[in-house]
């Protein structure tokens, strides 16, 4: 392959496996990306937090994972739910909102999620796990489970 084939595939890679911003809650600005922390007890009460965990956007595991996510921004939305990207060797995003690597190593403290492991954990509202799951998993599996929980059936009868 000569070098200009070679530098279109990167360019169109790096493009397509770019971290994605699933439900615009996140207040983006249009000016010098800019880094920040992430906390999970600033999302108590607020929001559920779906995390992430892979060892790099290159994981198969994890681009199958946001194939899956991909199609379902505005379920995300309407369960106030936050997608939080945790990558050991590339940036990590909450909400496509770059955050810092301290936040990062937190969040994979606190689970207890080794670098190169690929996890998706799903935080309720009270701050607890509802799910954790070591393969990809099915958006509607992770929809279902929230809809079944009490907080989001007062939440669905109160917007109706």
């Amino acid at each position: 392959m000569n070098n200009s084939v070679l530098i279109v595939l990167t360019l169109t890679a790096s493009i397509v496996l770019s971290p994605i911003s699933i439900g615009g809650t996140a207040q983006g600005s249009t000016q010098a990306i800019k880094m920040s922390s992430f906390n999970l007890s600033s999302q108590k009460w607020q929001n559920r937090v779906l995390l992430v965990f892979a060892p790099s956007v290159n994981n198969r595991t994890y681009q199958q994972q946001m194939q899956l996510f991909n199609q379902h921004q505005n379920g995300f939305t309407d369960r106030d739910l936050v997608l939080v990207q945790v990558l050991a060797t590339d940036k990590s995003y909450a909400n496509g909102q770059l955050i810092d690597e301290s936040s990062a190593a937190n969040l994979r403290n606190r689970f207890g999620v080794d670098k190169q492991n690929f996890r998706v954990i799903l935080v309720g509202k009270d701050g607890g796990v509802k799910r954790q799951d070591t393969t990809p998993v099915e958006v509607k599996a992770i929809f279902e489970q929230i809809d079944a929980m009490p907080m989001r059936q007062q939440e669905m009868r109160s917007s109706r």
